[in-house]
């Protein structure tokens, strides 16, 4: 990120669009918000995990926007601000509608995902059908050794 940020008008232009991109995705990378999430209270029990979804996502948000900002990129959120209070950066509201239509797989890229996957199905039948082959001649050997 840094080179691109530092590089041409056109290479810092591509920097701010991944950021613009996968800014609101990665906050959702994190799971849904605490009192959305039925096995975040039960997985910090059990220590399976240590901070909750809220709490690393807030973590995220205040390492990374003081790195975007440092590179001259903007973060593309217009309610963030810094709480001098509580020193988090205090961000919008996250669109969990997106996230749960890609998790029903009706997300923007679902239809690539899935062509990719037949396609890759479809050109491997050669090496299932020699496996296939292969297991047959072995079980025969194994018969008449028998």
């Amino acid at each position: 990120m840094m080179v691109l940020a530092n590089g041409t008008p056109e290479q810092k232009a591509m920097a701010q669009d991944a950021v613009d991109r996968f800014w609101w995705p990665v906050l959702m990378m994190f799971g849904p918000n605490d009192d959305n999430s039925p096995n975040s209270a039960l997985s910090m029990d059990w220590k399976i995990k240590l901070f909750s979804n809220d709490e690393l996502r807030q973590k995220f948000v205040n390492n990374t926007v003081s790195q975007v900002l440092q590179l001259g990129l903007t973060i593309p959120d217009k309610d963030l601000t810094f709480n001098e209070e509580t020193g988090n950066y205090e961000f919008g509201e996250i669109n969990w509608d997106e996230l749960f239509a890609v998790i029903a797989g009706k997300g923007p890229c679902n239809h690539e995902r899935i062509e990719a996957r037949r396609k890759a199905w479809e050109e491997g039948k050669w090496v299932r059908d020699s496996a296939a082959v292969y297991a047959q001649k072995q079980h025969a050997n194994t018969q008449k050794a028998a």
